[in-house]
């Protein structure tokens, strides 16, 4: 029986070599509304106070706290605007909410405990100086850090962004990368399977994976097995992206050629992993640009993504945390594994009212059963080295998407 040229490694070495190899892209700048969910490039300092004016918090009267007895009003203070009111004792002026506090005045009182009668305000209940009004900076302060370096920008964080008059911020970007299947057995989903022919699943869910990781792929459809079609396709993808993703020719056939382009074009860091699903994902390194080659199975593809890949364009896009969470979960059932490789079941994770949370696989765990990841939130984690786990077993998991 012929051997694979490449040594067998361990998923966390894998890991590891990907990681190390990986290098964030440049820094730049962007419209502020173009950065959502983009990692920040730089601290952003406030160089104005938040609010700019003491402002009132509720539609009301702006009076002197300690006045007693009925209030001439003098005009109204609207938002937008400064109007030329001055509070001195005896006197209040109608102010909305956001609007500046006249001068003078230390306290607002709101609408629901005046009465208002011909010009006059009479307050049913006293308040306190500083009442209902934001003081000057009382949000942020003149070189306050509003945003570290590093923050993921959520919409919380573009907000703050306007707010603070920053229209432009310096971000890194995200990842893109040039994702493409290789196969003449392949063809596109929407035509009519002849004999021997399947259609192209794992281009599409890769390239929604990298989507979800919040990359940019770029579609450079199906590759057929030809050194010529696979050497052009590769080189027209490193011109156009900033890594290469591919599924399939990644065994140990004779048109599976993606392995020895790499090696021969490029530096090749490991071609078998000790894992279950996706054992031949490829990494390495062409034109400086990461190369990643996914198995031919569907569910290996997706699983080889999560564990490998999905980590390296968090870190390409300027990510502190690259990893999913983790937890001890415990089987529902009992769960087959061949001890020799570390394997990643697909599964629903539950969690009970005591807080527990439970495994369940979601059905047979073929390489090609795309289903299998329909349901899946999470994937647990069986080491090499151990054979079945009974119901009841605590094993890790990674957790994919959000726990009911």
């Amino acid at each position: 029986m012929r051997e694979s040229p490449y040594p067998m490694i361990s998923v966390s070495e894998a890991l590891e070599i990907v990681l190390r190899e990986m290098h964030t892209l440049p820094p730049e700048t962007r419209p502020f509304t173009e950065a959502m969910n983009l990692v920040l490039a730089e601290d952003i300092f406030a160089v104005e106070p938040m609010p700019p004016f003491p402002a009132a918090t509720v539609d009301g009267y702006a009076v002197i706290a300690a006045d007693t007895g009925q209030r001439q009003i003098i005009g109204d203070q609207m938002a937008g605007y400064v109007a030329d009111l001055e509070i001195r004792p005896g006197f209040a002026a109608r102010v909305t909410t956001g609007a500046p506090i006249p001068p003078g005045a230390d306290a607002m009182v709101m609408i629901e405990d005046t009465e208002e009668d011909d010009g006059l305000l009479e307050l049913k209940t006293s308040v306190p100086p500083g009442n209902c009004i934001r003081p000057v900076g009382v949000d942020i302060e003149v070189g306050q850090l509003v945003l570290p370096s590093g923050v993921v920008l959520k919409p919380a964080e573009i907000g703050l962004l306007a707010m603070i008059g920053r229209p432009e911020v310096r971000v890194y970007p995200p990842p893109r990368i040039a994702v493409m299947s290789t196969g003449d057995e392949i063809i596109e989903p929407g035509q009519t399977l002849r004999p021997g022919q399947i259609r192209d699943a794992n281009r599409f869910a890769l390239m929604s994976a990298v989507q979800q990781a919040g990359g940019m792929p770029v579609d450079f459809g199906i590759v057929r097995d030809q050194e010529a079609n696979l050497a052009e396709t590769i080189r027209r993808g490193l011109e156009t992206a900033d890594g290469i993703l591919t599924s399939g020719g990644v065994s140990m056939g004779q048109l599976d050629l993606v392995k020895p382009y790499l090696a021969e074009n490029g530096r090749l860091f490991f071609g078998r992993v000790n894992t279950k699903p996706g054992k031949p994902v490829t990494f390495g390194l062409l034109e400086g640009k990461p190369f990643f080659a996914m198995p031919g199975f569907p569910v290996s593809a997706l699983v080889s993504f999560e564990v490998f890949v999905r980590p390296a364009l968090l870190k390409m896009a300027g990510h502190a945390n690259v990893h999913r969470p983790r937890r001890q979960v415990t089987l529902a059932h009992k769960v087959n594994h061949s001890p020799d490789r570390t394997e990643f079941q697909r599964v629903t994770l539950s969690r009970h009212e005591d807080g527990e949370l439970v495994a369940s696989t979601t059905g047979a765990q073929a390489s090609s059963r795309l289903l299998s990841m329909r349901d899946a939130n999470g994937l647990i984690v069986l080491p090499h080295g151990q054979g079945d786990f009974p119901a009841g077993s605590v094993v890790e998991a990674l957790v994919l998407d959000v726990i009911p």
